[in-house]
C-alpha cells in the first residue's frame, strides 16, 4: 500500500452509508466457536457509524472484503449499538496490519471519544500493511448491554499512518473459552518442542532428492453434513463434505475422540489419525469423491530448517466457502487436469469455470494451508487468525512460528462435461479444506526433523 508520508489527506468526518442499524445488520457476524464455547461478536471496520481520518480499502486478509486504513494520531471510529452482553469476564481482539509499529496505540472507548476505556492495544509492526494479526486481550469487567464503541487511535510519536483496522470482536469467557480462542498448553507444547529438538536426525542418503517434503497418502473415508471445526456438536448442520483420514470423524468429534480411534484412509497409520475433509464434488447431480489424496507436509520458507511440528489438536482451514466468484481459465487457486489420451485439459465448461479433461484423464485439486503460526492458539474463531502465510520467504513477527506448508492435493475420477460441476458449497472457487492434527508426536517430530528441516524428500513411511 502505497503511503504519503510528507501530505496527509484532510481529516474530515464521514457518516456510514445507512443508519447505523442497518450497518450493523450486515457487518455484526456471530461466529460458531469451538465446542463448548459462546458465540463471538463480530464488528467489521468499515460498517461505522461515523469516523474521522480513516480510509476504506480493500484487503487481502482471510476472506477479503475491506478495511479501514490509513489510521493515525487523533483518528477515530464509531460503532453505535454493539451489544456486549452481560458484565463479566469479556475477551476483546482487533484484527490489525501495519508496516511500521512504534508508539500507536488503538484504544476502544465506550460512550464518547474521552470515555471510559473499555481494551487498549500497542501496534507492533505486523510485516506489511496487509501482514495481518490478531491481539486479544481479556477484561474482567465491562458495561453491559448495547453501547456506541469508539475505536481511538493514540500515538505519542508522530502523526503519521501507523495501522489498518480489518474487524473487532467482543465474546464473554476470556481467551480459550467461549470465544473460538483455544489456547496451546504452554507446559504439553515446550515438552514436545523440547523433544523434537532432542531427536536425532537421520542423515540423508546422498542421492536424496532435496525438496523439504514428507506426506500422508490417503483415500475417500466417508461424507457427512457436518464440521467439527465450523458447526461442533451439530450434525447435519454444514453443506456434505467428503472426509479423509480418521474413519471416525463427525460433528461431534474432540481431539480425545480422534486419537480413540486408530482406523484411519490414511498411511502411515496408526502414526497419522488426523482428521481432514473438503466439500463433496458433484457432477450432473451425481456425488465424485475423490479417488485419492496426497496430503503433503512441506516448507516455502527460504530456511526449512526453522520448522517445527504442530502441537496436537490444531486446527485450521483454507479456502472459503463464501467465496463465490468465477474461475476461468488461468485463474488462481482453480482446478486442473492432469493424463488422459491427448493430456491436460481439453475445453471448459459452459460457464468457464471448470476445465475438461482429456479422456482417461483425472480432474485435481491442490489446495495450500497456511505455514505460519502465532506461537499461541490452537484455534481461532475463524478458524484462520491464528495462522498466515509466510509472504517472502520469512514467517511475519506476528505469526513467529513456522509449521509445515500443508497442502491436499486432489484426484478425482472423472474428466467432467460442458456441464461442469459444483461443490457442496457452491462455485469452484469455494473449494476449501480442514486439518485438525492428530499425529502422533514423536513419528511427526522426526519426519519434520529428517524430512523438512534438512531439505530431503521422504515417503509416506518417512524414509528417503
Amino acid at each position: 500500500m502505497a503511503r504519503d508520508w510528507i501530505r496527509r489527506r484532510a481529516r474530515v468526518v464521514s457518516l456510514g452509508a445507512g443508519a447505523a442499524a442497518t450497518v450493523l445488520a450486515v457487518a455484526v457476524v456471530a461466529l460458531t466457536p469451538s465446542a463448548g464455547a459462546a458465540a463471538e461478536l463480530v464488528v467489521q471496520a468499515e460498517a461505522y457509524s461515523a469516523q474521522s481520518g480513516g480510509v476504506v480499502e480493500p484487503t487481502v486478509d482471510t476472506g477479503g472484503g475491506s478495511a479501514m486504513g490509513y489510521l493515525a494520531r487523533g483518528d477515530w471510529l464509531r460503532y453505535d449499538g454493539v451489544d456486549l452482553g452481560a458484565s463479566g469476564a469479556m475477551a476483546v481482539s482487533v484484527r490489525v496490519a501495519s508496516a511500521v509499529g512504534g508508539s500507536g496505540t488503538i484504544e476502544l472507548r465506550t460512550a464518547s471519544l474521552t470515555g471510559p476505556v473499555l481494551a487498549r492495544f500497542t501496534i507492533t509492526a505486523t510485516g506489511g500493511w496487509q501482514a495481518w494479526a490478531t491481539q486479544t486481550v481479556n477484561l474482567t469487567g465491562h458495561p453491559a448491554g448495547a453501547q456506541s464503541v469508539y475505536a481511538v487511535m493514540a500515538n505519542t510519536g508522530s502523526g503519521a499512518d501507523f495501522v489498518n483496522l480489518n474487524w473487532l470482536s467482543f465474546g464473554s469467557g476470556g481467551t480459550g473459552s467461549g470465544t473460538g480462542w483455544v489456547n496451546v498448553d504452554p507446559v504439553k507444547w515446550n515438552a514436545q518442542l523440547a523433544a523434537f529438538r532432542a531427536m536425532a536426525m537421520a542423515p540423508a542418503p546422498p542421492n536424496a532428492v532435496r525438496v523439504p517434503e514428507f506426506n500422508a497418502t490417503c483415500t475417500y473415508s466417508h461424507s457427512f453434513k457436518d464440521d467439527p471445526i465450523v458447526f461442533p456438536g451439530l450434525p447435519g448442520a454444514s453443506h456434505m463434505h467428503s472426509f479423509f483420514g480418521n474413519r471416525s470423524t463427525n460433528a461431534n468429534s474432540t481431539l480425545d475422540s480422534l486419537r480413540a480411534n486408530t482406523s484411519t484412509t490414511c498411511t502411515p497409520a496408526p502414526a497419522d489419525l488426523s482428521a481432514y475433509w473438503v466439500p463433496t464434488l458433484y457432477h450432473r447431480g451425481a456425488v465424485v469423491e475423490p479417488k485419492g489424496v496426497v496430503v503433503y507436509y512441506g516448507s516455502r520458507l527460504a530456511d526449512p530448517s526453522q520448522t517445527v511440528p504442530f502441537p496436537l489438536g490444531f486446527e485450521m482451514i483454507a479456502g472459503s466457502a463464501s467465496r463465490q466468484v468465477p474461475t476461468p481459465a488461468g485463474a488462481v487457486n482453480q482446478f486442473y487436469c492432469v493424463g488422459g489420451t491427448t493430456g491436460g485439459e481439453i475445453g471448459r465448461s459452459t460457464d468457464g469455470n471448470w476445465p475438461i479433461c482429456s479422456p482417461g484423464g483425472t480432474l485435481m485439486f491442490q489446495l495450500v494451508f497456511p505455514d505460519c503460526w502465532d506461537g499461541v492458539h490452537l484455534d481461532s474463531p475463524d478458524h484462520k487468525s491464528h495462522v498466515a502465510f509466510t509472504p517472502n520467504g520469512t514467517c511475519p513477527s506476528a505469526f513467529p512460528v513456522a509449521i509445515p506448508s500443508v497442502s491436499f492435493v486432489i484426484a478425482y475420477p472423472t474428466v467432467g462435461s460442458a456441464d461442469g460441476f459444483t461443490l457442496a458449497s457452491g462455485m469452484a472457487s469455494s473449494m476449501h479444506g480442514d486439518f485438525v492434527n492428530v499425529w502422533d508426536n514423536d513419528a511427526q517430530g522426526h519426519r519434520v526433523k529428517n524430512c523438512i528441516v534438512q531439505s530431503a524428500k521422504c515417503n509416506s513411511a518417512g524414509q528417503f
